[in-house]
């Protein structure tokens, strides 16, 4: 999917975002709804506070953290089935507020989605 884009919640909206999609279960800290009204919440689709916790973005257990974020997907169709056809229709963001640039939820999930 190549309309499919990643990017922090703190990163200004561009022209070029299309819909923007927030992945996080907890509203982002010192982001006010109003600067967020266009963007849509899927806190469903996020890995489950269980897992976000026993992860606490470690890079060690980043592997296993994608395998057992793709079996809370893969439990959840609906919600995966939307995000595919929001790709589908045109290009997506998926925002998220976590520090880590390279040990994601919107990161295993972009990979979740586009195998």
């Amino acid at each position: 999917m190549t309309n499919l884009h990643i990017k922090r919640v703190y990163e200004p909206h561009v022209r070029g975002d299309g819909q923007r999609v927030l992945v996080d279960r907890m509203w982002p800290r010192g982001i006010s709804k109003e600067k967020l009204r266009n963007v849509i919440w899927l806190k469903d689709v996020a890995p489950s506070t269980e897992l976000r916790e026993w992860f606490g973005h470690r890079p060690e257990r980043w592997k296993q953290f994608c395998t057992r974020y793709a079996k809370e997907l893969d439990r959840n169709p609906d919600i995966v089935a939307k995000l595919r056809a929001m790709c589908a229709r045109g290009t997506v963001t998926l925002l998220y507020s976590a520090r880590d640039l390279d040990h994601n939820q919107a990161l295993a999930l972009a990979d979740y989605l586009r195998a």
